[in-house]
């Protein structure tokens, strides 16, 4: 209805100039003394070819703008594809159309390059940093002190963000490295408790896990990483003497659960935004906000959900639901 208003009113000129060149002539007409019909025969003849010229106009232009409004849900590449020009003014639109397109090509090519390049400097900083930390990582291992113990944890912090780095460039990247296959879940979680189980002896933090005894279908280095930044900060947040607990929610949940903290209910909805910290993480300072954006955004390409809750009191209990949905295209 809102394409007939449209158009009626855009003809509405040009309808009223008609009737009103026709009334120019019929008093012409009369004042000259020429018969009425003179004019009226002719009048209504031209008011019936304008009425079926009218309506077949009227056509075109509401398929012209039903191709419009298809172009609108395209993408757009396909401002080539528009219907061709019928009058200057439209000739002229496309040209600035057109042109405003290779400026917007101009603009991503120049800013996929730069991101190309950016990725390709991130990881090779990051494959370079790999060699002093192994370094250093073999000399502690010859150290038998706390001091060792407490360096080797700041040197696994480190590892750790530069993993955060790489799978920030990856998750923005075209292409990605997801490898689906049945995995032994309790393996998984031997594998990362192993990564911090010098964390939970200096702290005196107890785990409390018994064997899950189930497979999952995800792809493993990436459900590594998102169980690894759950667990660190249960660490970071739960003090001396707590007690992290690995269990199995049926039918197939993981349930990551500390006696630490907690998070503040208002900070509960946000924790999985971008760069959200919260009341917590600001007091902590060395907090970026960026580990659970990564785990939501990971778990989502694999198909699975993360969700927190907390009561601020009792620790926090981070669920990740590991039944295999649809993949949602990122």
């Amino acid at each position: 209805m809102n394409f007939y208003r449209m158009y009626i009113r855009q003809k509405a000129v040009k309808a009223r100039n008609f009737f009103l060149y026709m009334a120019i002539f019929l008093s012409a007409f009369i004042l000259y003394g020429v018969p009425a019909g003179a004019v009226l025969y002719p009048a209504a003849i031209c008011v019936v070819l304008g009425a079926i010229f009218f309506f077949f106009d009227m056509q075109k232009a509401k398929e012209k703008h039903k191709r419009l409004q298809m172009l609108l849900t395209s993408p757009a590449e396909r401002v080539r594809h528009l219907p061709d020009a019928e009058s200057v003014e439209e000739q002229d639109f496309m040209a600035l159309l057109e042109a405003l397109q290779q400026e917007k090509e101009a603009l991503q090519a120049g800013m996929e390059s730069s991101y190309r390049d950016m990725v390709e400097y991130y990881t090779l900083w990051a494959h370079q940093i790999k060699t002093p930390i192994a370094s250093m990582r073999l000399t502690l291992q010859n150290e038998d002190s706390d001091m060792a113990r407490q360096l080797m944890e700041e040197l696994q912090r480190i590892e750790q963000y530069v993993e955060m780095v790489l799978v920030f460039l990856r998750l923005d990247s075209e292409s990605t490295d997801y490898v689906f296959r049945e995995i032994d879940l309790d393996r998984l979680l031997h594998d990362v408790v192993r990564k911090f189980s010098t964390q939970f002896i200096r702290r005196k933090i107890r785990l409390s896990y018994e064997p899950l005894g189930v497979k999952v279908l995800t792809d493993e280095k990436w459900l590594s990483f998102v169980v690894e930044q759950v667990l660190s900060n249960a660490l970071k947040y739960t003090p001396a003497g707590g007690t992290i607990t690995l269990s199995l929610k049926k039918p197939l949940t993981l349930c990551i659960q500390d006696t630490g903290i907690g998070i503040a209910p208002e900070d509960l909805p946000r924790i999985f935004e971008k760069g959200y910290t919260g009341y917590n993480g600001r007091t902590d300072k060395k907090a970026s906000g960026i580990g659970l954006y990564l785990c939501r955004r990971i778990c989502r390409n694999l198909g699975h959900t993360i969700t927190a809750e907390s009561n601020g009191e009792s620790g926090t209990l981070i669920q990740i639901d590991l039944n295999h949905r649809e993949l949602q295209v990122e």
